[in-house]
């Protein structure tokens, strides 16, 4: 059974794990201080949150997840990273997670949840396309440093 909730203190090395294996996805590096800057945040709850979800009562997966104004409605929910432990896909668990952000951000007032992946990520795709819309946009960036 899947159950998902805030994290604890008992959990950082688990949620540690998870993370770096996230980052390691996406090709970069967990460096020790944004780890730290990371959980001080999730711990505090003001302007990042996070939630982990456990099979048979072990941390495999998380999900860090914020919100922000919008000019053209109420506030929004931006889900900023998700992962589960390879050994734990297939059992519901990225679709727990986001149902979770779902109903918190509901509850907060917030009008929509949003987030975006590599269109060559195709297992997540899979997913995110049985349990969100694709609105066809395209993301662009300009690196600051």
């Amino acid at each position: 059974m899947i159950t998902t909730g805030a994290l604890t203190e008992s959990d950082r090395v688990a949620w540690e794990n998870l993370f770096a294996g996230y980052n390691e996805f996406y090709g970069r590096p967990l460096t020790p201080h944004l780890a730290d800057r990371d959980w001080r945040e999730f711990s505090t709850g003001e302007r990042m949150h996070a939630l982990g979800a456990r099979l048979d009562g072990e941390l495999v997966g998380i999900v860090h997840f914020l919100t922000h104004a919008s000019t053209t409605s109420a506030d929004v929910c931006y889900l900023q990273d998700l992962f589960t432990a390879p050994e734990a896909r297939g059992h519901g668990v990225g679709r727990a997670l986001i149902d979770a952000v779902a109903g918190w951000a509901r509850d907060q007032g917030c009008v929509r949840v949003y987030w975006h992946t590599q269109t060559s990520n195709t297992t997540a795709r899979r997913l995110y396309d049985q349990v969100a819309l694709d609105k066809g946009f395209m993301q662009y960036q300009i690196p600051l440093g």
